[in-house]
């Protein structure tokens, strides 16, 4: 795959390259517990495209935040998981989903 030179301008930065965007965070929350089967993922991701997916889960596997591991069955058989560096991404992603759910009870009000 041709990995576009992206230039981060500071550690933020170099961060939301990686995880931001509508289905990265998402995706790699709902692969917290294990791996998932592309399907599994469609269905978890409300509103998510199949091009959308496959590039959102190109990219994390580009970045090596997500592993994709493809088995050799007829019909072939596809399971994604997080890398170890996924993995440590995610007490952050619980801080922020914490942080939102406050923010939309604070809406409600």
């Amino acid at each position: 795959m041709n990995k576009k030179k992206r230039i981060a301008h500071c550690p933020v930065d170099y961060a939301f390259q990686r995880i931001g965007g509508k289905y990265k965070g998402r995706l790699l929350w709902v692969l917290r517990d294990g791996f998932m089967r592309y399907g599994e993922l469609k269905r978890a991701i409300v509103g998510v495209t199949p091009k959308m997916l496959t590039q959102s889960l190109r990219e994390l596997e580009a970045d090596e935040l997500v592993s994709r591991k493809v088995y050799l069955e007829v019909p072939p058989r596809v399971e994604y998981r997080l890398t170890e560096t996924g993995k440590a991404l995610i007490p952050f992603i619980g801080q922020v989903r914490g942080w939102a759910i406050k923010q939309i009870e604070k809406q409600k009000e």
